[in-house]
Order: structure tokens, then C-alpha cells, then sequence
């Protein structure tokens, strides 16, 4: 069967979620002649981490997340990763506005509405905390339009679930920004596909497995990939590849062989949601509520009460809800993870598990938690909840990241990271949240890394300043063009929160 450039394409993209779809639209928007072939295992695009029941799709943006504001010995929180998750959000924001003026999403409440971020806690200790946060964000005017309250009559005008019920000796607090979203990142990644689709030199290729990656004489990657349903085979010829591939991206650049991740190993982490969508409960609630997670636990077990807006249909989720398996993608095999130790990897692995028996000890407890316990939980953020409302959901895998730091000894890396061979021929994304909600900012990073000869006033910065107009400014310095983009973004994006 014919395919791109006769089998030589310009890029090869493995994996169609949301990753690999922005980066590949993002290079068509700089360069409509480069040729492309993206291969994914399943049936269709956006099925794994970027399908929207396997994720919050809270449009990550430092707003509402605790664990990215820790707290210093002293008692002040530093909101650093905050502030850079925030500002990568604007990037993404500044993306779809700019395919929306350029008509490749139609319309943008196709995937993305607006919906307030709010944090919640109770006890004394933790209220003191969030009054610290709020005091550090606050001052900075990437969280100026923050609110903080510790009237329970407020919190319960933002959010009324939470407070319905709950013991008004107890203190409580809240921080609510009303700018916040909700991303339907499954959808995105379809407008992406289809709007990708349009182009000749553009193959996407489903039910194809990547088998192979080997680096050949010349310096191009051989990528081979499988048809499950044929058995057929495909081999590809490419200067460039990009590993988009979810928690599978360890394993394929092991394949590929490159020493930057010789030592590096995969921590699977499984989770599952509590969903509700009787309209009655649904139409009360229309923000996402985080709140405070348990010592030891992974950012993605952090616990919140989320809008999520699906097809057009509201719901609320609860959870995540962590847990371990050996699958690093949620269509994975159970053997995935012992596949992935090797000689090199087996020490940074056990060296990070003995550092991390707090969090083993977690993740333990949540799998064997019962169902009656998963949904004590729920009730410890909205008191009121019946069972009989909610139903239990299957979030996505998530695989965290094993980094030698130090020797051999292994670190767990939380977070989204950018791994690359030395001479930027493979690169791949690692990890998991803030993931989705930066991918612009990603891709961005890839360009430059991978096509930094491109980057001239020649060939592509004219471009890129169209696309990306907080291009060469820091955000978290220049206040006025900050609230200046933000206002455009969201015009774009009809996502101004309502009066």
C-alpha cells in the first residue's frame, strides 16, 4: 500500500492522543510541505490518557492544585511550578485560539468551557496553609482574579454540594478563580485528526503497533509497526521520530536503544473515578474542587469533585482514586512493566521504591480499599452523596518516570517531562500530569529542539510570533501583556466566565 513520501516521511509520530496530534499540527502550521505518518495501536485517535473518562480534563493551570504549591519549612508556599504550569497554560491557549482564527476548530465549545477552580480544605491546619497560598498567589498578577473565603455561606454559593451537610464547627476554606476550564481533550485530539486528515502527505495509520525501532547506517530510524488485524507489516524510513505514545514511550525508546534512558525505569500508577450523572445532582454543581492529598500520595490521587462536560451532556467525577498495575497503558498487558527492567534500569528502580514505601504503602491501601471506603471519600467532600447517583469508572494509566540522580540511584520524577537522544532525532514525552493541559508547550519545546535551524526570521519566527504572540516574553514578568493575552484567549475561546 502507497504511504507518505514513498515510505520516507519527514516526521514519524507514534501514538494519536493529544501529544502527538498537537505537535503534528503545529508543524503543518509552520511547514505545510512536511510529510508525516502516525501510527497508533487502537482503532481510533485519543484513547488512552487523552480519552475523557480517563482524565479530569481540568485544563491544568496551577488555579486549584495544592501539590504544586508546597510549603516551605518556614510556613511560606512556594508557588514556582505554579506559576510555570500557568503560563505553559496560556500557551495552549494562545494555540487553539490561533487554529480557531485559522479554521481548523470550528467551533471552540466543541472541547473547551468555561469552569470555576476552586480549592477547598478543612481543619485548622489546613486552612493556615491555604490562607499562605492564596497570600503568595494573590500578590502576583498571574492570580490576581483569586478569591479566598473562609465564610461557609460563600463557599457554599461557589460550590453548594461540598457545604450541603458538613459540620460548621469544623473550619474550612476556599480559593476559587472563575477564569478556569474544562477540556475535552479526547475531543480536541478528533478535531485535530480530522483537520490533519485533509492533507496528502499526511498518513495516520490505526490498528498499526510499533514493533521496531533501529537506527540505520545513514542515520535515519527504521520504524516498524504491525497491523493487528492483518498481521501485515510496515516499514518506515525517517530522519525524526516522536514517541507520543503514553506510558508505552518507555518501553519503545528502550527499543530504539538510545543511552539517554538506559537507566531510566516506569512506575505504573492505575486510578479509578466515582461518576454521577444524575442531572438533579449535576445541575448544582458546576466548578472543579480540589482538595488536600493524603501524605504519600501521587499528584494524580490528589482528590476532587469535577465538572466534566462530555458530548454536550454535564457530570460530576470524583477521585482519582490511585492504585498500582503492571499495565503501562490502560490497553496494555499485565506483563508490561516486568518487560521494562532491564540490567541497567533493576537498581534506579528498587533504590526508588525504597525511597518511596510511603507512597508503595499508599498505592497498597488504595487497591485493597472496598467500595464502601471509596465512597466515605466522596462524602468527605460532598457529605451529602447517595451511593445509588454514582457508578464506578476506569481513569487511564499513568506511568511516573525512574531517574538516575547521583549514580544509580533512582528518583521519582512526578510531573511531564521531554526525553531526547543526544542528536535530537527521537524525542519523546515522559510521565503524566500537568501533561494534556501543556501539550502546546511541549510541542513548542520539540520545534525548537528538534528544528532549531528553522528558528530564523528567515523561515519560521515570523510564524511561530503569529501563532504564539507571547513569544520571547515572560509572562510571570510582563503583567500588562499577560491580562492582555488572557482576554483575547478567552474572547476566542468563549470561555469569559459569566457575571
Amino acid at each position: 500500500m502507497p504511504s507518505v513520501s514513498s515510505l520516507c516521511p519527514d516526521i514519524v509520530l507514534i501514538g494519536a492522543g493529544i501529544m502527538s496530534t498537537t505537535l503534528a499540527a503545529l508543524l503543518r502550521d509552520l511547514d505545510p510541505s512536511l510529510s508525516m505518518i502516525i501510527f497508533e495501536t487502537l482503532a481510533d485517535c485519543g484513547q488512552e490518557s487523552s480519552y475523557p473518562w480517563n482524565n479530569a480534563g481540568t485544563g491544568h493551570a496551577g488555579n486549584c492544585e495544592l501539590n504544586y504549591t508546597p510549603q516551605r519549612a518556614d510556613g511560606t508556599v512556594d508557588i514556582s511550578k505554579a506559576l510555570a504550569v500557568n503560563t505553559e497554560f496560556d500557551l495552549s491557549r494562545q494555540l487553539w485560539s490561533h487554529w480557531i482564527r485559522d479554521g481548523r476548530i470550528a467551533d471552540p465549545g466543541s472541547f473547551v468551557q468555561p469552569c470555576p477552580h476552586i480549592s477547598l480544605v478543612w481543619g485548622a491546619e489546613d486552612v493556615a496553609f491555604l490562607k499562605a497560598r492564596y497570600d503568595a498567589m494573590v500578590a502576583h498578577h498571574c492570580f490576581a482574579n483569586m478569591e479566598y473565603t473562609d465564610n461557609p455561606d460563600v463557599i457554599a454559593q461557589w460550590a453548594p454540594l461540598v457545604m450541603a451537610g458538613r459540620d460548621t464547627s469544623q473550619p474550612v476554606a476556599a480559593t476559587r478563580i472563575r477564569e478556569g476550564t474544562d477540556v475535552n481533550f479526547g475531543a480536541l485530539t478528533h478535531l485535530l485528526t480530522s483537520s490533519l486528515k485533509t492533507a496528502a502527505d499526511v498518513s495516520i495509520r490505526y490498528t498499526h503497533r510499533v514493533t521496531d525501532l533501529t537506527r540505520t547506517e545513514d542515520g535515519r530510524w527504521r520504524i516498524t509497526a504491525t497491523n493487528t488485524q492483518t498481521g501485515e507489516t510496515v516499514t518506515v524510513l525517517s530522519r525524526t521520530v516522536f514517541v507520543g505514545a503514553g506510558g508505552n514511550a518507555l518501553p519503545l525508546l528502550q527499543k530504539a536503544g538510545i543511552p539517554e534512558v538506559a537507566h531510566h525505569a516506569g512506575f505504573p500508577v492505575s486510578g479509578l473515578w466515582l461518576r454521577c450523572d444524575n442531572p438533579d445532582i449535576t445541575q448544582q454543581h458546576h466548578a472543579k474542587v480540589y482538595g488536600k492529598a493524603p501524605l504519600g500520595s501521587p499528584p494524580m490521587s490528589v482528590p476532587h469533585l469535577d465538572t466534566r462536560v462530555i458530548d454536550g451532556k454535564s457530570c460530576l467525577l470524583f477521585g482519582p482514586y490511585a492504585g498500582f498495575s503492571t499495565k503501562f497503558l490502560r490497553n496494555g498487558s499485565w506483563t508490561d512493566y516486568f518487560r521494562s527492567l532491564t540490567p541497567k534500569n533493576i537498581v534506579p528502580a528498587l533504590t526508588a521504591g525504597k525511597d518511596n514505601l510511603v507512597l508503595v504503602d499508599y498505592l497498597v491501601r488504595q487497591v485493597l480499599q472496598s467500595g464502601e471506603a471509596r465512597f466515605d471519600a466522596l462524602c468527605e467532600v460532598y457529605p451529602t452523596a447517595r451511593s445509588s447517583d454514582w457508578s464506578k469508572v476506569v481513569a487511564g494509566q499513568r506511568v511516573q518516570i525512574i531517574r538516575p540522580e547521583k549514580g544509580l540511584h533512582g528518583t521519582l520524577r512526578f510531573g511531564t517531562e521531554i526525553v531526547e537522544s543526544a542528536d535530537r532525532s527521537i524525542i519523546a514525552v515522559l510521565g503524566a500530569s500537568p501533561g494534556a493541559s501543556i501539550a502546546a508547550s511541549i510541542a513548542l519545546k520539540i520545534v525548537q529542539s528538534v528544528f532549531s535551524e528553522r528558528f530564523t526570521d528567515m523561515q519560521w519566527l515570523a510564524r511561530l510570533k503569529q501563532i504564539f504572540p507571547s513569544w520571547g516574553i515572560d509572562l510571570t514578568r510582563d503583567a500588562e501583556t499577560c491580562r492582555m493575552l488572557r482576554d483575547e484567549t478567552a474572547r476566542v475561546l468563549k470561555i469569559t466566565p459569566t457575571p
